[in-house]
């Protein structure tokens, strides 16, 4: 019951309806973050569950179109428990890639279920000029890194964002693409005839890019205890909303190409009666179609 009110206070507090300096003194004002130009360091941080058949698209794309503009370590939480995941990682920490540094972050089942434990360690942690906090099903394709290279420079946002990302369809377990990323360790490439326009108005889940020095200033939602808490079964990601509060953006939309998303109806991280899995996956469906069909109004 206690977690149940704290979610409903955060998620009405992330609404503005409470100043984020309560939660949050130390953001640094923006001419206190450093302008940097020439050749950046990225850090992208995602994180796989039963995911692997994404997250092997995820880390071809970097090897098949390697970043020649910026220097990317590529950082991934996982669970040891999820074989397949731990077996992918092995096999992509052996493609040596110019520009690319694999960062694997072992964690255990009940802290990965929790995304912003990760996300905020390696926040505290990151070397990097800009963090790209994403999820394993996104993939950077051909000149979305060096592009995004040349629109970072001399950037002080505290936040950005894609303003458009190419995505499928929801698509069911039996789909071709996603048959084909269970089929084991590989460089995979996609055919990306199916992938479709999307218009991006705020910093979501998988498209926050943050500047590295209010990463290290601030962490990601490191005060707020409830997103920093193990859990037994995978929570849902209500700590995304609170980033943009406490960094007091929504983000500023930017121009990169090549951003590619597989949505899809099952989740792996579902788990419980087969009853409840399916109410999730019909909820997961209508709720996507709600949200296309609101872009399509709005474009």
């Amino acid at each position: 019951m206690l977690n149940l009110i704290q979610l409903f206070f955060f998620r009405f507090a992330a609404g503005g309806w409470i100043p984020a300096s309560w939660f949050e003194p130390d953001l640094p004002a923006r001419e206190k973050r450093a302008t940097r130009t020439g050749h950046l360091k990225l850090e992208v941080v995602s994180h796989c569950w039963n995911y692997s058949h994404f997250l092997v698209y995820q880390l071809s794309s970097l090897v098949l179109f390697p970043p020649q503009k910026l220097d990317v370590t590529m950082t991934v939480f996982y669970s040891p428990e999820d074989i397949r995941t731990a077996e992918l990682l092995s096999f992509f920490e052996n493609q040596n890639v110019p520009g690319v540094t694999w960062n694997w972050q072992p964690v255990s089942r009940q802290e990965l279920f929790r995304r912003g434990i990760g996300r905020n360690r390696a926040a505290l942690a990151t070397q990097a000029d800009w963090v790209w906090f994403t999820d394993c099903d996104l993939m950077f394709r051909e000149h979305c890194l060096n592009t995004l290279a040349e629109v970072l420079q001399g950037r002080s946002d505290a936040l950005l964002f894609p303003e458009q990302e190419r995505t499928t369809d929801l698509l069911a377990d039996d789909n071709p693409m996603l048959r084909a990323g269970s089929s084991g360790p590989q460089v995979l490439d996609i055919d990306t005839t199916s992938f479709t326009t999307r218009k991006i108005t705020k910093a979501t889940g998988p498209l926050q890019i943050a500047h590295g020095d209010v990463c290290r200033a601030v962490g990601y939602c490191r005060n707020i205890g409830l997103y920093q808490k193990p859990v037994e079964s995978f929570a849902k990601c209500h700590e995304d909303r609170a980033f943009r509060w406490l960094l007091r953006s929504q983000g500023e939309p930017i121009t990169v190409p090549g951003v590619y998303r597989i949505r899809h109806v099952a989740k792996g991280r579902y788990s419980g009666s087969e009853t409840r899995s399916k109410f999730r996956t019909w909820m997961r469906v209508w709720q996507s179609r709600w949200r296309d069909w609101r872009q399509d109004r709005r474009s």
